[in-house]
């Protein structure tokens, strides 16, 4: 019923009009707390959802499609977003992006407004577990794959990058240059990153005298990047880290910035410097930052490919499809 209960529903099931059931959704304070009450229950129990978007076709026909990014800010999140708007135009629809800004409570704001707006479609990169609101969206019509995320198959299609195996390439490539003593900059409660770090951890287990030094930059800026950086140009050169491997290219650039600008560390004579994702800053930084690519393009195209996918099955058939990352070798690593 939830998918096609309308306002006349709601205003039939709890014995008020039409009108009222509007003045609840729109003017609260002109209705009494009682009969408010009253027409909120039939509003749950109908799982009615408001279409803000009233001169849209009606819902299921909307070419709108709704896209949630933890940041949009940084440069990879932007790249997926571009290939998936790409993407989506040419099937005649267009994207919607919402930054959550890794926090649970901005993302479940727009999970609602884009179900409110009868989206085509919800592809998202998500902070935390949203299995049940995934499953809420599809018993009301709204198709969900998630990105940069492996997801359950038995709820929804996915897009996503083995960042275990990056972890592994990068910190693999660093002891290969002969580095034993590594560190890994990164925000660890992010999932995406707790991967990375994995894969790092296991190429250091498969060398002898190797250890890493997880640095907690709470965050994934390069403002963060840089106050580590700082951090480490204090220790003394015995104390420091022969390389680093930052978990995105914003925090190596950051870190470059720390050790370039003040000229009491070389890179990479003294620490050699990888980051994660290669966006278009990475080759045109101060020393050219190797990197470990992602592919963006194939992310955000993929992940409309499955939503049209989700769509014409019905929301009963998902797949995941995972891509392996790569390695970049730049300047500040090579000749290390």
């Amino acid at each position: 019923m939830s998918q096609t209960a309308s306002i006349k529903d709601v205003a039939t099931h709890a014995q008020v009009a039409v009108g009222t059931v509007s003045n609840v959704l729109n003017y609260p304070d002109r209705v009494s707390q009682r009969t408010k009450e009253r027409v909120l229950k039939s509003i749950a129990e109908l799982g009615f959802v408001r279409n803000d978007a009233a001169r849209q076709l009606r819902a299921g026909q909307s070419r709108t499609i709704g896209l949630i990014v933890l940041d949009v800010g940084n440069p990879f999140f932007s790249s997926v977003a571009r290939a998936a708007e790409d993407a989506a135009t040419a099937l005649g629809s267009v994207v919607l992006v919402g930054d959550s800004g890794q926090d649970a409570s901005r993302e479940a704001h727009y999970m609602d407004l884009f179900q409110e707006q009868r989206v085509q479609g919800l592809l998202i990169s998500p902070v935390g577990d949203v299995g049940e609101r995934i499953d809420t969206l599809r018993e009301r019509g709204v198709p969900t794959v998630l990105v940069d995320e492996l997801a359950d198959t038995a709820r929804c299609s996915s897009v996503s990058v083995d960042d275990q195996e990056g972890g592994y390439l990068a910190a693999k490539h660093l002891l290969d240059l002969g580095r034993r003593r590594l560190a890994f900059v990164g925000t660890p409660s992010i999932r995406q990153v707790a991967s990375r770090l994995k894969g790092a951890q296991r190429a250091v287990s498969e060398v002898d005298g190797a250890s890493i030094e997880v640095l907690d930059s709470a965050g994934q800026t390069v403002l963060a990047g840089r106050q580590l950086g700082n951090k480490l140009v204090e220790r003394s050169p015995d104390d420091r880290p022969e390389a680093v491997f930052c978990s995105n290219d914003l925090l190596a650039l950051g870190v470059m910035q720390s050790l370039t600008m003040l000229r009491t560390v070389r890179i990479p004579e003294d620490i050699a410097l990888i980051g994660y994702d290669d966006i278009d800053f990475a080759i045109s930084a101060v020393v050219p930052l190797s990197s470990i690519r992602q592919p963006t393009e194939a992310l955000g195209r993929t992940a409309i490919e499955l939503l049209a996918e989700e769509q014409e099955s019905g929301g009963t058939k998902h797949r995941s499809v995972v891509f392996t990352p790569e390695l970049v070798v730049r300047q500040s690593t090579a000749g290390a």
